[in-house]
């Protein structure tokens, strides 16, 4: 049968038919409500059968008028999509990101990409709200908005200013190079985006009773935790006389969470109240390095590159860790101007790579948004320094000067720190620096944040001790070089971050759904919070 994906889907955009999907997912046959139906997950497409079931969990103890369904990040790290619904009917979803990795590779092949992106009925969702602007919270949103959704899609201002390139350049590397589509993507795009302040309550005019804020998260720029506040009347009426008492609902969604201290971005606080929280468990049974320690290894590691005369990969994301680490070694550079020695004269004259053009964007609205930056970083500032665009900085923006730069590195042995994306190693720039440097036993490969299961970073991470191979682009790499790894960069909270988070409430939540991390890291968190909140209903959807 044929399939289409969102590269066809685009035409849509352009003020074109588009295509009828025949099939969709064939897992689900005889299983769907809809089906020999116009399934209205796809109100522009006429399918056959609709996706499996979905995972809904819902408060049974109290009248509380909604459900929650996660339609991703359930069973890894990737794809966070969630969907509050009242009783009544209506909904909204928080985020809409992308699977990767080993979740990426769960979604079976064969069938239609836009069905297997979108595998729930989108008829209900009214609004989209967005926590930050990281591929796997956002990537599936041209998929959504293929499907037919036409609600407001609210974010943070910084998150909304940042979020189109984000959009544009996974459509441009995932999808298609067509400019003109994506720029016909990217106008119905900015037509549903509303960029809402930290702090304030606004309504969702299609779910009365309900209103929503987003409050600092410290993950990224413009990172956010959403709470919602749910009149209990709202949606259907019970008849049980406890229903009389009109008390409202606080229900909380994570999103990522940020590490304290981290550089940059201020740390999240906790709200007063929570009656219903879904949050990240990413390093649930884990801790991170202190900020002194994190930054005395990354010094230390790269001094010992410096000794050896060769280069040290760094994969980042382009939003968040590469602004993080930049600020972190523009720091040691600072330092290094104060003392004397080969050390500190080989600092001075280091050259820091970025080489990601998204990376250089992102930095540029980092510095445009240095208001939202936290006293330190503004301090920084004050000083007369620029922590964000230092001399030794250089940024490598077209495909022609990467290739120039990967095959100069991999010739002459250079001293050089290279930070490009992607940072689980799964596409991007990175890969091609891999291929040409892990074989070289002077080359040192530094890892900041999590590497996925199913990722080529993973894979790096797991065999490189051990003088395995990895294998990038469909060719085999052996792996030679040095492999390291510094936990304290992460930007997700670690497991007493995660379990302060709810300590510190002053109101504990009845329930907690433990979303967005692996196996062990949940069920680790979830042994933390039953302590902590023995009255708590936690439980791993």
């Amino acid at each position: 049968m044929p399939t289409i994906d969102v590269a066809d889907l685009l035409h849509r955009f352009a003020g074109e038919p588009a295509p009828t999907i025949y099939a969709v997912d064939e897992r689900a046959v005889g299983s769907c409500s809809y089906k020999d139906t116009l399934c209205p997950a796809y109100p522009h497409h006429s399918v056959l059968t609709c996706s499996p079931e979905k995972i809904t969990t819902k408060n049974q103890k109290d009248t509380w008028m909604y459900s929650i369904t996660h339609h991703g990040a359930v069973t890894g790290v990737t794809g966070s999509c969630h969907q509050f619904t009242l009783d009544s009917g209506e909904a909204i979803l928080v985020d809409c990101g992308m699977f990767q990795g080993g979740d990426a590779a769960e979604l079976s092949a064969g069938s239609g990409e836009l069905a297997e992106q979108i595998n729930f009925d989108i008829r209900p969702i009214k609004a989209l709200l967005v926590t930050h602007c990281h591929i796997d919270h956002v990537g599936r949103i041209p998929y959504l908005l293929a499907a037919g959704f036409k609600g407001p899609i609210y974010a943070t201002r910084a998150t909304a200013m940042l979020l189109p390139l984000v959009l544009e350049d996974a459509l441009k590397v995932g999808v298609t190079r067509d400019q003109r589509l994506i720029d016909r993507f990217l106008r119905l795009f900015n037509k549903q985006l509303v960029a809402i302040d930290y702090d304030a309550w606004f309504a969702i005019p299609a779910l009365p009773g309900v209103r929503a804020r987003f409050r600092v998260a410290g993950h990224i720029l413009g990172s956010a935790f959403i709470e919602l506040d749910v009149n209990s009347s709202t949606g259907k009426e019970s008849s049980s006389k406890k229903s009389k008492k009109r008390e409202n609902k606080r229900v909380l969604f994570s999103g990522d969470l940020g590490a304290p201290y981290s550089p940059l971005l201020p740390a999240p606080k906790s709200p007063y109240r929570c009656d219903d929280l879904v949050i990240e468990s990413t390093y649930g049974d884990r801790l991170h390095e202190g900020r002194k320690d994190r930054r005395r290894a990354l010094q230390k590691m790269i001094e010992r590159s410096l000794r050896d005369g060769g280069t040290v990969l760094i994969p980042a994301f382009s939003i968040g860790r590469t602004q993080e680490l930049l600020y972190e070694l523009e720091g040691i550079i600072h330092q290094a101007r104060k003392r004397k020695g080969k050390a500190a004269h080989q600092w001075q004259h280091l050259n820091i790579i970025v080489d990601s053009p998204l990376a250089a964007d992102f930095t540029r609205h980092y510095r445009e948004l240095k208001s939202l930056w936290d006293a330190e970083a503004r301090a920084r500032l004050a000083q007369g320094r620029h922590p964000l665009a230092f001399e030794q900085l250089t940024t490598i923006d077209s495909h022609h000067e990467h290739l120039a730069m990967v095959r100069h590195l991999q010739q002459t042995g250079q001293p050089a720190v290279v930070i490009a994306a992607s940072g689980m190693c799964a596409g991007g720039r990175i890969q091609n620096y891999l291929e040409a440097l892990l074989p070289d036993s002077r080359t040192d490969v530094l890892f900041v944040g999590y590497q996925a299961q199913g990722t080529p970073g993973r894979d790096i991470q797991k065999y490189g001790p051990r003088g395995g191979y990895v294998f990038l682009g469909g060719h085999k790499v052996e792996i030679r070089a040095g492999v390291h790894t510094i936990s304290g960069y992460s930007a997700h909270a670690d497991q007493k971050d995660l379990v302060n988070f709810v300590k510190r409430m002053r109101v504990k939540p009845g329930r907690i759904r433990i979303v967005h991390g692996d196996d062990e890291a949940k069920a680790e968190l979830q042994r933390w919070y039953r302590v902590l909140v023995p009255a708590c209903d936690v439980v791993i959807p």
